[in-house]
């Protein structure tokens, strides 16, 4: 901790509820406690499929001397959010995981529309997106703060985010390109792998990569016994199969994205990063969708 980070803690309630764990609210608390010095905002430790339980929490986490973060869900009655914006000035939207984009873009235009955004389409007060993964939706919205794996993940298989180069400058405006650039990649032997773009689209690839201080990277393959002892600059390419005599292995001549996930990883936190002060200041407007239901009449 020498360098200050805001940290954000979450109480895993959603993953505690799709494993079925349950998670005590007093361990929670205690949690909070002990590591408060460190952490920015907490979550309140909410139900997921029973709001008036969420509330309860928030009530009992206040009364033990903390300030959690109340959560509103997707699908929930709307009282629960008018207690929540006549009480508080910054709350959050959870619930959003596994919801159709659809109806889940048409519920946060009515959201923001009708009940977080004034008449001039400003934020009342700011707003947190638990697991909100759609890069539209986060660019749409005038959120304050949101949350998602996505960009682990996108490094995890093997890809990068690069923006959009238009008219000699970096857009973020626009969906950026999820390049596969992975040298274990399935996709090596498609459009969608970087080694078989267009000459003129890997270069502008290459070109972000090295502005921001990265490299391709370069490694060669080979195949050895099972029992290989792996020297320096080399790994396993590929898992360890019952009954196989040989397993692949890579040489990694020169690290980058294409061979380091953490470099990946490092890649698509600075996209985010310049995303992030593409928005400018806090708060930005919003304007609402009219819609019509069924026919329009």
């Amino acid at each position: 901790m020498k360098n200050k980070v805001d940290l954000f803690l979450d109480s895993g309630a959603y993953s505690a509820w799709s494993q079925g764990i349950e998670i005590e609210i007093d361990d929670y608390i205690s949690f909070i406690k002990e590591h408060k010095k460190h952490i920015s905002v907490y979550a309140n430790l909410d139900v997921i499929g029973d709001p008036e339980a969420t509330l309860n929490n928030q009530k009992i986490m206040e009364k033990a001397g903390l300030k959690p973060l109340p959560c509103f869900h997707y699908g929930e009655d709307i009282k629960y959010l008018k207690y929540y914006l006549k009480n508080y000035q910054y709350i959050a939207f959870g619930g959003m995981v596994g919801t159709h984009k659809v109806n889940l873009d048409k519920w946060l235009n009515e959201m923001f529309g009708k009940y977080i955004c004034d008449k001039e389409g400003y934020p009342k007060i700011k707003v947190h997106g638990f697991g909100l993964t759609s890069l539209s939706l986060t660019m749409k919205y005038p959120w304050y703060s949101v949350d998602s794996t996505s960009w682990v993940m996108t490094g995890r298989m093997g890809g990068v985010l690069i923006p959009v180069f238009k008219n000699g400058k970096y857009v973020y405006d626009k969906l950026p390109m999820k390049v596969s650039v992975s040298t274990t990649s399935p996709n090596l032997k498609t459009k969608d792998h970087v080694r078989n773009y267009s000459p003129l689209k890997q270069k502008t690839v290459l070109k972000y990569l090295k502005e921001k201080g990265y490299v391709l990277g370069e490694s060669k393959f080979k195949r050895e016994s099972v029992d290989y002892k792996l020297r320096k600059k080399e790994r396993w390419a590929e898992s360890k199969v019952k009954g196989a005599k040989q397993r692949r292995v890579e040489i990694r001549m020169k690290i980058g994205v294409s061979n380091c996930y953490k470099l990946r990883d490092e890649v698509n936190i600075i996209y985010y990063r310049d995303l992030e002060e593409s928005f400018g200041k806090y708060p930005r407007k919003f304007k609402a969708e009219e819609r019509q239901e069924g026919f329009g009449l």
